[in-house]
């Protein structure tokens, strides 16, 4: 740690060279700039710079390295444990640098480091051009993407991964490096499901694919037809080509007009079909759903980007999930998952997900740290819920999902939908032998762990 007189000279000298804002735990707007989307969160780190371009942060790094402070960078600040914020330590706070440009053209896009999934997803739409992004709307494309990234069009174009072109980089001796499959092609490699391990990604850019319609089916069923409503999506999903996608979501019933006045603050079954096409089509595929005993319905064509916002979580609920990814859905399977849904915390906004997988996603590059994309299903408990005497109740609803569903587990995980659950999760996630590498590769990117806050990986 630096003496107190070299701390000050810094970081006031951080305050002059810095295009963007600094903030130091006595500063106005100090608790807003650490606070992050999972509200368990509570840390306070000793100086957030927020960068407003790939130099800030070389200089935001550097200051970090020159005061021998530990580093954590923010983009979305979606990590459900926290990783984008630290205690005493710096911040590399993204958020303003989110520019998006589009090149038509090339069918490619460039994405700035701290841009959010609707950044991504409205910059791409006027020109009906889309790629695989997360769920919600609010994450962070950077975290999202160098840790794999699954979203509704993955079984359709692939993994986020799958589509990444290139990274801009600043690494932790403050070098900004390049890294693409001809220029530093095993960096590019490790940031395949690397995640935020081997520096600051200022900058990526991801082929995007022909998206000139999209349409959805959301059917609603009582809990007690869950079992019927998931066989029958089973083999939709089984017969249906890869432009189709969507889960299963147990969930409490919203007061959306969409819902009936009888299913609000009711644990409800959803059955959503997603489909990269026309709602033709979709209605074709969707037809064994539509054709069970339901609640409601949702059906018809609507915007990718719509869909994208669907269902968010505003920032600052306490947040807790794992996920399980299992070796299929067989009839008992699906009996234990749906018995579970009967303990769903209700009223919360906990969702308790089965997505499938399949198409693009398992024929794509085998030799990324992805490990889970063989998996046809993954499992994914999502605890989310406002009071702290909830706490308790709703993280150990979460354990005993995965606790459920194990015995059909593959092992592998994808680890943007885990928390801190230790090391031997994050060799899950991304295969023993692409650990060992990865570790090679950090000890020559990062041989001091400077970037330690994520899914770790230890130099070797």
């Amino acid at each position: 740690m630096a003496p107190l007189w070299k701390a000050g000279a810094a970081l006031a000298a951080l305050r002059e060279e810095l295009s963007g804002d600094v903030f130091a735990p006595d500063d106005a707007g100090y608790d807003e700039a650490r606070a992050v989307f999972n509200g368990m969160i509570d840390r306070r780190p000793a100086v957030i710079a927020q960068c407003a371009d790939a130099d800030d942060v070389v200089r935001a790094v550097r200051f970090a390295r020159e005061l021998d402070l530990p580093v954590a960078v923010r983009g979305g600040g979606h990590s459900v444990a926290g990783m984008a914020v630290n205690d005493g330590g710096v911040v590399v706070d993204l958020r303003r640098m989110h520019a998006v440009t589009v090149d038509p053209a090339a069918q490619a896009v460039r994405v700035a480091g701290g841009a959010t999934m609707s950044h991504l997803d409205r910059a791409t739409e006027p020109y009906k051009l889309a790629t695989t992004g997360g769920r919600v709307s609010t994450t962070g494309v950077g975290g999202f993407v160098l840790g794999g990234g699954t979203g509704w069009l993955d079984r359709w174009c692939g993994l986020a991964v799958d589509n990444l072109l290139a990274v801009e980089l600043v690494t932790a001796d403050g070098s900004r490096v390049h890294a693409s499959a001809d220029e530093n092609p095993d960096l590019f490699w490790a940031l395949h499901g690397g995640g935020g391990n081997f520096g600051v990604a200022t900058a990526l850019t991801l082929r995007l694919h022909e998206l000139p319609e999209f349409s959805m089916a959301l059917v609603l069923f009582l809990p007690e037809h869950g079992p019927d409503a998931v066989r029958t999506f089973r083999e939709v999903i089984a017969s249906a080509p890869d432009e189709a996608g969507g889960g299963i979501i147990y969930l409490t019933g919203p007061p959306e007009e969409f819902v009936p006045e009888h299913l609000v603050g009711r644990l409800v079954c959803v059955a959503l079909l997603t489909y990269a096409g026309g709602e033709d089509d979709m209605r074709k595929v969707a037809q064994p759903l539509l054709a069970l005993p339901h609640e409601a319905e949702v059906v018809g064509a609507i915007p990718y980007a719509d869909l994208q916002c669907m269902i968010d979580d505003p920032p600052g609920m306490r947040n807790y999930w794992s996920a399980e990814y299992v070796t299929g859905a067989p009839d008992d399977f699906v009996d234990v998952f749906c018995s579970l849904a009967g303990a769903v915390p209700v009223p919360t906004g906990t969702q308790h997900v089965l997505f499938p997988q399949g198409g693009a996603i398992a024929a794509g590059p085998p030799e990324y740290p992805v490990p889970y994309r063989d998996a046809p299903w993954a499992v994914h408990p999502f605890a989310v819920w406002e009071d702290p005497a909830d706490d308790e109740r709703c993280r150990q609803w979460v354990r005993d999902v995965r606790a459920g569903t194990r015995p059909w587990s593959t092992g592998a995980v994808y680890l943007n939908f885990i928390g801190d659950e230790g090391d031997e999760r994050v060799v899950a996630g991304l295969g023993a032998e692409n650990t060992r590498r990865l570790a090679e590769l950090k000890r020559r990117y990062d041989p001091d762990n400077v970037f330690r806050f994520n899914h770790n990986i230890t130099p070797a």
